[in-house]
């Protein structure tokens, strides 16, 4: 998004030859037509003429005028390499190449070819199956080239091939003559390479058999750019995402080629890094359909050597040890298949996927649930033009029907776009659950253990891929791009409220339901033990942690069937390119697009600022391809207001760095450029400074023996806890009673409990009289061995909610008590036989026996868990706080590990150290006042997540209706943004409280004020002197309002009489004022108020209030005035 196009060159490429070539060539003719050879033979190509950007430059003028030569003269910018070549070859010989004047020297060119072009080995990718000699016309045929650089940069080409004669051929007494009956034609060439794959509007063009270079920009969404070449007119597609390239094929000519099984072969080739290669009869297709599946795979980006077309001569590259996706010609098949070993051989022409190293194709299976979704999603498609428009009239103008064909292609590919984006999401979608982002670290086994069996393979192979890593590293930054925007849309809100408490994974009752239909399924035997024995490491961790959640979208229902909104494109038309590209000509071109944009930019509605950004940033790179600096500034300048994902942050730079002593002085009496430049300089410094490795880390355990800050991060780094007081009691209890570091022994053994207590989860097996009492979301964390109850033989059951006893013999439910009901809880002794059996007695408020069970040696743990849950619940209901019950169900598994990892006599009294709210229930009442206990209502935690709590600088509510129109497709509930520290902002669903956003960075700086303006924005006021502007609707922040001086204090919005335009006021410390009109973000208004600082504005009753503070000298303190 924010590159532009400053190459796109044309290169005319010629088959060479001689009048002996033309003798022998004919004579071949000959024989071939009376069948005495097979094939004609094949010739050299060679470059004849490239036309590279600027084509004319500042200098060229002064040079005409004093050479009297024509404004237009192709000699200056085009190269002969013909001409090259015979004057090295007389250099060879000894003669001496002359200059135009007649004197001696060497020939200067006029223009330079690009570096990272190889003019060597472009014929032969222009000509892959080799220059041909033919003794009738053919068809023009056009194929699609792409070159990589070693940085993975690509570049992207389109070749036409077109047949000529040479000249008139014959024989008569050994001497050439002209004869019809024996016209020879040969093969020319053009091509046109640009930086971006406008594969169809580059066809169009050599359609139209232009000479000169089509240059055009790359600009996203609504708006398009036009231009006539006649008889055609000729659109460059928009991007439909800042992330991906523009789309100018056709998405839908794979499910042409391949079913859709076939089509997840390939992909599944890509995903684990394979060899691929793609043979067709038509390297058309070979292009088209590589281009196709790197869309396919987005956001995920291919990172090896992708090279679409491979001439004869190149064949030798499929030998490369790398995983690459190549391509070549059908005909070459059998020889790629029996020289190389472990390829994937794709035979577009015939449909089919297969190995060379055996007759079948060992490859993984995609993910069950992701590839019957994707199946489902793809036999929906439409993907025949005919029967879309059977029922419609034909245009009798050409581009009438070229612009109804190209609405169709755009739904098309906008829809098989979305449906590879689920594809991908549905495969990734719970990688950010194992993922820390505050030290980097992907738990790859964890990740791996909660997949299910038959989809490990393919997981275990795509986890070491660098296709993978390159993504994970997005997914730590944090990035909000089309996969992300997916997955949180996609959503189900179970799994929304489980994301908003930090508990242990288990699977759910509902889950379990489904698992485990039989209502004579037994309960695991590994769950019916005691402890296990942790001095055995031999394979325990085992089994998947929990259901995919994508298993919840019905692939039959629309429920969450996610699409793009489709935004109405605008077109914007070209001026006619001047005919002689001469210097003067050129500027007026430029000049002229200047003066249409700036009149399309004065007629857009002020409302429409997405479609205001594009013509900015057209205006822009237009003033800065004419040498208007400051005028491409100040246009740059305006995307803050409009769009500032479309912001070119390397071009500004480059702009900044090239302005000349007379510019900067220029530039210095322009506020808004000056404010500009010193940003871009500052923030390029601090992107400098805070340049570190982006790497991802995969989690290990520790080798040396920790001290509590080494502790706490690997802890983190585990994903079994991220809260740091809750790791500080673990450390105390890990230490107990020896020096205050932890073995690496001791962090395995107990990491490895807490994983097979994990393991163990999954494996319980609850008859339907149990599932039918417990709640969908109950998780069963605790399972006792086989005990006597008071009520007979069983096995006592821990959920968040509830303990519960499981009847053995004939499998029954009795519930012993929820938390909330305990009386109290104590440890006793039963008689059996001559001894007393320990046992714990549970007091609850619904019955009056107490309900008493013999633990024998689990009594002490039970005992200890059974407290903290107890004061856990009560906090909870207290203070209106669930976090309160999971942060207990945390300590109380916690406590289980501890117990469970060091086996020894201390090991309850460490055991007690993670007893934090039974501790607490003694230290400090739980009791609120009786008027807070009526009035709350709830409590939500923004820190959820964060390593540490974070301080909540601002809170705003919005009520239902904003970001709702008669065009939304939002669900209208109310919503609560939280401002924490650095910049960072937690959008909460005011209705269910679930996090709807679990943030959006606004900058780097404390958060002063929040305002919900116009019901489709929210305006944040920062320190670092700007207001950042949030769409409620996209729910993220693209614009920014930065004519702020000093941080700012305070926002307000004027009540909206529907009379006169929208307004709303800002003020920064320094004591500004600003009247913004909210439609076009534009200052109507500023004034100045004396202070030491002001903190807030408020209109009331017409009357613009300003609150300051003024510094009291006798009192040493700011006072409000």
């Amino acid at each position: 998004m924010t590159k532009v196009n400053v190459r796109n060159i044309l290169i005319h490429i010629i088959c060479m030859y001689s009048m002996l070539h033309i003798e022998n060539v004919s004579t071949s003719c000959q024989s071939h037509q009376q069948g005495k050879i097979k094939e004609l033979p094949l010739l050299g190509a060679e470059v004849l003429q490239v036309h590279a950007p600027p084509f004319v430059t500042k200098e060229s003028v002064s040079s005409e005028t004093h050479g009297h030569t024509p404004a237009f003269s192709r000699v200056q910018r085009r190269r002969s390499f013909i001409k090259k070549k015979k004057e090295r070859a007389g250099i060879a010989n000894g003669e001496t190449a002359k200059g135009s004047d007649g004197g001696g020297g060497t020939t200067t060119e006029d223009i330079s070819v690009p570096k990272d072009l190889d003019l060597i080995a472009l014929p032969q990718l222009c000509f892959p199956g080799g220059l041909q000699i033919a003794s009738e016309q053919r068809e023009d045929s056009y194929h699609y080239l792409v070159f990589t650089d070693v940085f993975g940069n690509r570049t992207h080409a389109v070749v036409v091939q077109y047949y000529r004669p040479i000249q008139d051929v014959g024989h008569q007494n050994g001497h050439l003559s002209s004869s019809k009956s024996s016209r020879l034609y040969t093969a020319y060439g053009i091509c046109v390479i640009s930086k971006y794959p406008y594969y169809n509007a580059l066809r169009d063009c050599l359609s139209c058999r232009i000479i000169s270079v089509v240059g055009g920009l790359c600009c996203s969404s609504v708006l398009s750019q036009v231009f006539n070449l006649r008889p055609l007119q000729i659109g460059l597609p928009s991007r439909e995402d800042k992330d991906r390239p523009a789309v100018d094929l056709d998405l839908h000519l794979p499910f042409l080629c391949f079913r859709p099984r076939q089509l997840l072969q390939i992909i599944t080739s890509l995903l684990i890094e394979q060899r691929v290669v793609l043979l067709s009869c038509d390297w058309a297709r070979l292009t088209l359909l590589a281009e196709s599946l790197m869309l396919f795979i987005h956001p995920l980006v291919w990172q090896h050597p992708f090279v679409p077309i491979l001439s004869r001569q190149m064949l030798d590259f499929l030998m490369a040890p790398t995983a690459y996706l190549m391509g070549c010609h059908l005909h070459h098949y059998e020889e790629v298949a029996a020289e190389t070993d472990d390829l994937i051989l794709v035979n577009i022409d015939d449909g089919t996927v297969s190995s060379s190293w055996s007759d079948g194709i060992d490859l993984p299976d995609v993910p069950l649930a992701a590839a019957e979704c994707f199946i489902t999603r793809v036999e929906g498609l439409q993907v025949h033009y005919d029967l879309e428009v059977c029922h419609l009239g034909d245009s009798t103008e050409v581009n009438a029907r070229r612009a109804q064909r190209k609405q169709w292609q755009s739904k098309l590919n906008t829809h098989i776009q979305n449906i590879t984006l689920e594809l991908i999401v549905n495969i990734f979608r719970e990688v950010h659950d194992h993922l820390n982002y505050e030290h980097r670290v992907f738990n790859s086994e964890e990740f791996l253990r909660s997949r299910e069996p038959a989809d490990q393979p393919f997981y275990k192979k795509v986890l070491d891929t660098h296709i993978f890593h390159s993504f994970l590293r997005d997914r730590l930054t944090r990035k909000m791009d089309a996969f992300t925007r997916m997955e949180l849309s996609t959503r189900t809100e179970a799994y929304r409220l489980r994301s908003m408490t930090e508990s242990p994974r288990r699977p759910t009752m509902q889950e379990l339901a489904r698992k485990y239909t039989s209502p004579e399924s037994r309960l695991s035997k590994r769950l019916g033990a005691s402890l296990p024995n942790l001095g055995e490491s031999g394979g325990s961790l085992v089994g998947p942690l929990r259901q995919t959640s994508f298993k919840n979208i019905q692939v039959d229902s629309g429920r969450f069937r996610w699409t793009s909104p489709q935004r109405p494109v605008r077109f914007f038309k070209l001026p006619e390119f001047p005919p002689p590209l001469a210097y003067h000509y050129v500027q007026n071109y430029y000049q002229e697009m200047i003066t249409l944009l700036g009149k399309a930019i004065s007629g857009a509605a002020s409302g429409d600022s997405s479609l205001l950004a594009r013509y900015h940033y057209l205006r822009g790179f237009v003033n800065t391809v004419a040498g208007k600096r400051l005028d491409a500034l100040e246009d740059f300048q305006n995307l803050y207001k409009t769009d500032t994902d479309i912001f070119p942050g390397e071009l500004v730079n480059a702009l900044v760095d090239s302005l000349q002593e007379g510019e900067q002085a220029l530039a210095d009496r322009r506020p808004e450029i000056k404010h500009l430049i010193s940003r871009v300089k500052r923030d390029h410094e601090r992107e400098r400074a805070r340049h570190v490795d982006e790497g991802v880390k995969r989690f290990q355990l520790p080798k040396k023996h920790m001290q509590l800050e080494d502790f706490v991060r690997h802890v983190q780094e585990s994903g079994i806890v991220k809260d740091q007081g809750t790791i500080h009691r673990l450390f105390e209890a890990l230490t107990v009673g020896k020096e205050k570091q932890v073995d690496p022994e001791t962090f395995r053994v107990f990491y490895t409990f807490w994983k097979e207590t994990e393991a163990e989860a999954q494996e319980v097996a609850l008859p339907a009289s149990a599932l039918e009492h417990l709640e969908a979301n109950e998780c069963v964390f605790k399972l006792s061995s086989s005990v006597k109850t008071s009520h007979g033989v069983g096995k006592i059951a821990m959920t968040q909610r509830r303990l519960f006893l499981l009847t053995e013999g004939r499998p029954g439910y009795m519930e012993v008590t929820k938390f909330r009901d305990i009386e109290d809880v104590k440890i006793s002794s039963a008689p059996f036989l001559l001894l007393r059996i320990p046992s714990l007695k549970i007091k609850t408020t619904l019955r009056k026996e107490t309900f008493e069970v013999n633990l024998k040696s689990e009594v002490d743990l039970w005992h200890l868990m059974v407290k903290e849950m107890w004061a856990g619940r009560k906090m909870a209901d207290n203070h209106k706080d669930p976090q309160y019950m999971q942060q207990a169900l945390t300590n109380a598994l916690l406590m289980d590990a501890v117990v469970g990892c060091l086996q020894s006599q201390k090991a309850i009294f460490a055991a007690t150290k993670l007893a934090h709210f039974d501790r607490m229930k003694l230290e400090v009442p739980l009791m609120v006042p009786k008027s807070t206990s009526e009035t709350l209502k709830h409590k939500i935690n923004p820190s959820l997540g964060l390593t540490s709590p974070q301080a909540v600088d601002v809170l705003l509510y919005t009520p239902g209706q904003l970001g709702v129109s008669s065009d939304s497709e939002g669900d209208g509930n109310p919503k609560l943004w939280c401002a924490l520290s650095d910049g960072k902002v937690v959008v909460f669903d005011a209705a269910s409280w679930s996090m709807q956003q679990n943030q959006v960075q606004v900058g780097t700086s404390r958060v002063n004020c929040m305002l919900g303006v116009d019901r489709q924005q929210v305006w944040i006021g920062s320190q670092d002197s700007v207001i950042y502007i949030i769409s409620t609707r996209s729910m993220s922040c693209n614009k920014q309002l930065t004519d702020h001086r000093s941080e700012v204090t305070g926002l307000h919005q004027k009540e909206d009489n529907g009379l006169n335009p929208k307004v709303a006021y800002s003020c920064s410390a320094e004591g500004a004022v600003i009247v913004w009109d909210v439609s076009t973000l534009q200052v109507r208004k500023q004034f100045q108020v004396s202070c030491d600082r002001l903190q807030s504005v408020q209109l009331c009753n017409g009357t613009l209030w300003c609150c300051k503070y003024t510094y009291n000298m006798s009192e040493g303190c700011f006072v409000a005035k």
